[in-house]
């Protein structure tokens, strides 16, 4: 299953993420590389409502993400998470953050980095499912890079979310959970979407065109199991890049083409 362009589409539009219950923006700001409040301010202004909150280098955004959720609730979608293998972490993490935000709720809570260590027990899962039963959160979520893990989450489990990585240099998402995804049930978030900036630089070999990070997230959106791309912008500039680059749409044939070469040259 390749990525192809949407069908009579010229431009992204807002997807309605399941048990969120909220159109989400295809853009998804992450608030860690560098993004100040009036940053966060102008992603709003500019219609971008997914906000990926780590709790790490995020200070500079914190009064823009509050002013955010305070004006307009119910439009914002606040991501966040931590990690760890006790469920009363979980809940700790949840209410100090709702405190943080001066918030009721928070819309997708995660369990970050799930990988060799198994963060999904029985006691973390349990108090996840009781935090989006009190409504302190609405979607239990997670980060997750194992494909083949991540394909047997996205058909059957209790998560209503996956972070995972899909990018031009590691399309194996195709192959290994796209075709399994529960849709009407549950969603993906995408990231690393430069790979790490690696997609953004010369390499040897390749002699063609370079993408920028605005080509390398409609890459990621073309495909119709992505609603959401994360983004790390470390600066308003960068932000506007982003944004009018996502403006031009999905990418054609010959653009998929372009990228998924460059990608096999960055991979190998």
């Amino acid at each position: 299953m390749t990525a192809s362009p949407r069908k009579q589409e010229t431009t992204f539009e807002h997807v309605l993420l399941p048990v969120v219950g909220k159109p989400a923006h295809p853009l998804g700001l992450a608030c860690n590389y560098g993004i100040d409040s009036r940053g966060v301010r102008e992603a709003c202004d500019a219609g971008v409502n997914y906000i990926f909150w780590t709790g790490m280098r995020t200070k500079k955004a914190l009064a823009g993400v509050r002013e955010a959720l305070a004006t307009d609730r119910e439009r914002m979608i606040l991501c966040a998470g931590t990690g760890g293998p006790f469920g009363f972490h979980y809940r700790s993490a949840v209410e100090s953050l709702l405190r943080k935000m001066k918030t009721d709720y928070i819309d997708i809570f995660q369990m970050f980095w799930l990988g060799v260590t198994a963060w999904d027990t029985r006691g973390v899962i349990d108090e996840l499912v009781a935090l989006r039963t009190e409504g302190k959160i609405r979607a239990i979520g997670v980060t997750i890079h194992n494909r083949t893990r991540a394909g047997r989450l996205a058909a059957n489990s209790e998560l209503d979310m996956l972070q995972i990585r899909y990018n031009a240099a590691h399309p194996g998402a195709e192959q290994d959970i796209f075709p399994h995804l529960a849709r009407e049930r549950r969603f993906l978030c995408c990231y690393t979407a430069t790979s790490w900036r690696k997609l953004l630089k010369p390499h040897k070999g390749w002699d063609g065109k370079i993408p920028n990070a605005a080509d390398c997230y409609r890459f990621s959106l073309t495909h119709p199991s992505i609603p959401v791309c994360l983004s790390g912008p470390a600066s308003s500039e960068q932000l506007r890049e982003n944004l009018e680059g996502v403006a031009k749409g999905p990418m054609n044939h010959e653009e998929i083409s372009w990228m998924r070469s460059f990608g096999k040259v960055v991979h190998g």
